[in-house]
C-alpha cells in the first residue's frame, strides 16, 4: 500500500514537469524558425552604380542615376534596429556560412556597372558605348537639331543637347543651326540685384558664346534685359559681321557707343525692331543697307519723345523702306556738318507715324520725311491732329494704297484740318485700297464728294477697308461708294450721327456670309437688300 501511494505520488509530480520540458522546446523551436526566417531575409545591398546604359532600338542611352532629388539608401537609425535572435548551438561563423551571396537579376536592354571616378570616360566610349553615334551620321543629326531650332529656339536647347554626347556635342557646335538666336533673361528673379559673381558669368556666357557659337549669325535678340544690354549688342558687332536682323523686347540701357558700332561694323544689317525698349538713338553713318526701323513702346507708356536727325538719318540709310514709330513722338534734332537738304527716303514704301494720343507733327515735318519718297504704298499719321489735307496732297506720293488718318482722343479743339478730304480722294482714287478717317471733323458735303471720287476711280472694284467712325457722312454718300465696292470686307459705321438708327455698327465679311446662310442668297443679292435698306432709310 504504501509503494503504491508513492508511486502515484512521484508520476504526478513528475507530469508537470515533463510538460513544462515540451513546452520550452517548442519555444525553442519557434524561436529558432524565427530567427532563421530573419536571417534569411536579410540580404548584403549591393553598391549602386552611378549610371545605366539602356538600349533602345536604334540607339543607347547613358543615364545618370545620381542627381539632387534621387532617394540614395541610408542606415536605419540606432533606434529603430531591431536585435537578431541566433539558433543555440550555432556559431556565428556557421551563421554566415550560410548565408548565400545575392543574385543580381539579368535584364536584356539594360546593363549597370559601377564606375570608378577616376575611370577615363574617353576610353570607354571608344570600347563601345558610342556605337550608336559612330554609326549615325553628323549630317542626319544637324538636321533634326534644325527642325528642334524652328520649333524651340537655339537656346537653350542646343546648350543642353550639346552635353548629351561628344557627338551631339559637335553637331549642337555647328554655325548653320546657331543663324537665328534669341536669349531671354533669366539669370534672376525680378525685383531682385545681382551679385558681382553673377555679372561676370553673365559677361562669361556672352564673351563664349560670340567668340564660339555666333559665327554665322543672321538675327538676334534680346528680352527683358535691364542691365548690359550695351555689352552684348557690342559684343554681337564685334563677332557677328553678318548681322542682319536685331530685336530688342523690353530692354532698357541701349546708348549712343552701342549704335555707332552696330552701324560701322554689321554693314549688312537690314532689320532694327525696337519692341518697347528704352534706347539712346544715333544715326549718323549707320547701317548703309538698312531696310527696316521699328520703334515701339507701350499704348499706356504716355507721351514718348524720340530726338531724330531725319537728314542723318536719310544720310545713312538710304535703302529703307519701312519706317514705324508707334506710340512715339519724333522730335527734330539737328547734328553738326549734316546738310539742311537731302534726297529723302528713295525707296520707303511705308510710313508710320501713329499715337494713341494727340501728336505734334506738323506737315513741315511729315514733308521732311517723305519729300523723296514716290514709291510710298502705306501711311499712318493716326493720332496726327496737326496734319491737313493740303499737306497730304502736296506729297510726292502718287500710289498711295492705305491711308490711316483716324483720330482716337475725344477733343477736337486741337484738329488743324476740317476740309480738304475731297482732294485726297481724287488723288488716289485709283489707287486707294483702305481709308480710316475715324472721328475726323469734314462735313457732310466734303464726304459726299470724297465718296464720289472714290465710287468712279479706277480702283474701286479692289476697295476693301473703310472707318468712318464718328464722322459726318450721310446715307446718299455711303450708298454711292459701296453700291460700286464688290471686294468691301469692312466697314466701321459706329457713333455716326447722320446715320439712321439700326446701321450704326460694325460690318465684315462674316456678317454677310452668316445672312447669306439663312436667306439662302448670295452676298451680292445681300447687299443688293443692304443698298435698298440705305435707300428707303
Amino acid at each position: 500500500m504504501s509503494t503504491s501511494q508513492s508511486s502515484t505520488a512521484g508520476t504526478s509530480q513528475s507530469a508537470p514537469a515533463n510538460r513544462k520540458r515540451l513546452l520550452k522546446r517548442k519555444a525553442d523551436s519557434v524561436t529558432d524558425n524565427k530567427g532563421k526566417k530573419k536571417r534569411k531575409k536579410t540580404v548584403k545591398r549591393t553598391i549602386r552604380p552611378n549610371y545605366t546604359v539602356q538600349e533602345g532600338e536604334d540607339m543607347l542611352l547613358i543615364i545618370s542615376n545620381i542627381n539632387s532629388s534621387d532617394s540614395i539608401w541610408k542606415p536605419k537609425r540606432k533606434g529603430c534596429k531591431k536585435k537578431k535572435i541566433h539558433a543555440k548551438g550555432k556559431s556565428k561563423t556557421s551563421a554566415n556560412k550560410t548565408k548565400k551571396a545575392p543574385v543580381k537579376a539579368k535584364t536584356p536592354k539594360v546593363i549597370e556597372q559601377a564606375i570608378d571616378k577616376n575611370v577615363d570616360l574617353e576610353s570607354v566610349n571608344a570600347d563601345g558605348f558610342d556605337r550608336w553615334g559612330q554609326s549615325l551620321p553628323i549630317e542626319v543629326l544637324v538636321k533634326i537639331f534644325q527642325f528642334a531650332v524652328l520649333q524651340d529656339g537655339a537656346v537653350p536647347f542646343l546648350c543642353r543637347v550639346g552635353r548629351v554626347c561628344r557627338l551631339w556635342n559637335g553637331a549642337a557646335s555647328s554655325p548653320i543651326l546657331w543663324r537665328s538666336v534669341s536669349v531671354g533673361y533669366c539669370w534672376i528673379e525680378p525685383g531682385k540685384s545681382q551679385l558681382p559673381g553673377t555679372e561676370q558669368k553673365i559677361r562669361n556666357t556672352i564673351d563664349w558664346l560670340a567668340e564660339n557659337r555666333l559665327s554665322q549669325l543672321r538675327e538676334f535678340s534680346l528680352c527683358h534685359w535691364k542691365k548690359h544690354v550695351d555689352y552684348v549688342i557690342q559684343k554681337v558687332s564685334q563677332s557677328c559681321t553678318n548681322l542682319h536682323s536685331l530685336k530688342l523686347s523690353y530692354c532698357t540701357g541701349m546708348t549712343e557707343t552701342a549704335f555707332q558700332n552696330l552701324g560701322a561694323q554689321c554693314r549688312s544689317l537690314e532689320n532694327i525692331n525696337l519692341q518697347h525698349s528704352e534706347v539712346c538713338m544715333q544715326t549718323k553713318g549707320c547701317c548703309p543697307e538698312l531696310m527696316l526701323l521699328e520703334i515701339n513702346t507701350k499704348l499706356d507708356g504716355g507721351y514718348c519723345q524720340l530726338p531724330i536727325c531725319i537728314q542723318a538719318l536719310q544720310i545713312g540709310c538710304p535703302k529703307l523702306q519701312t519706317f514705324r514709330l508707334m506710340n512715339v513722338t519724333p522730335v527734330p534734332k539737328k547734328i553738326r556738318n549734316t546738310p539742311s537738304s537731302t534726297s529723302g527716303f528713295p525707296m520707303l514704301e511705308e510710313l508710320c507715324i501713329a499715337t494713341s494720343s494727340h501728336s505734334f507733327m506738323t506737315d513741315g515735318d511729315l514733308n521732311n520725311v517723305l519729300h523723296g519718297s514716290p514709291h510710298l504704298r502705306v501711311l499712318d499719321l493716326r493720332g496726327g491732329s496737326r496734319i491737313t489735307a493740303t499737306g497730304l496732297y502736296a506729297l510726292p506720293c502718287e500710289r498711295l494704297e492705305c491711308l490711316y488718318w483716324g483720330l482716337y482722343f475725344n477733343s477736337n479743339t486741337m484738329v488743324a484740318s476740317k476740309k480738304g478730304i475731297h482732294m485726297l480722294a481724287h488723288k488716289w482714287s485709283s489707287t486707294l485700297r483702305e481709308l480710316d478717317l475715324a472721328n475726323q471733323p469734314f462735313s457732310e458735303e466734303d464726304m459726299e464728294i470724297a465718296m464720289g471720287h472714290l465710287a468712279h476711280g479706277a480702283g474701286v472694284d479692289l476697295f476693301r477697308s473703310l472707318n468712318l467712325s464718328g464722322t459726318k457722312i450721310t446715307s446718299s454718300a455711303l450708298r454711292l461708294l459701296i453700291s460700286q465696292s464688290p471686294a468691301l470686307k469692312y466697314l466701321n459705321l459706329s457713333s455716326c450721327r447722320y446715320l439712321p438708327r439700326g446701321l450704326k455698327r460694325v460690318y465684315h465679311e462674316v456678317c454677310f456670309s452668316i445672312l447669306s446662310q439663312q436667306v439662302l442668297q448670295s452676298p451680292p443679292a445681300l447687299l443688293t437688300a443692304f443698298y435698298s435698306s440705305l435707300g428707303q432709310s
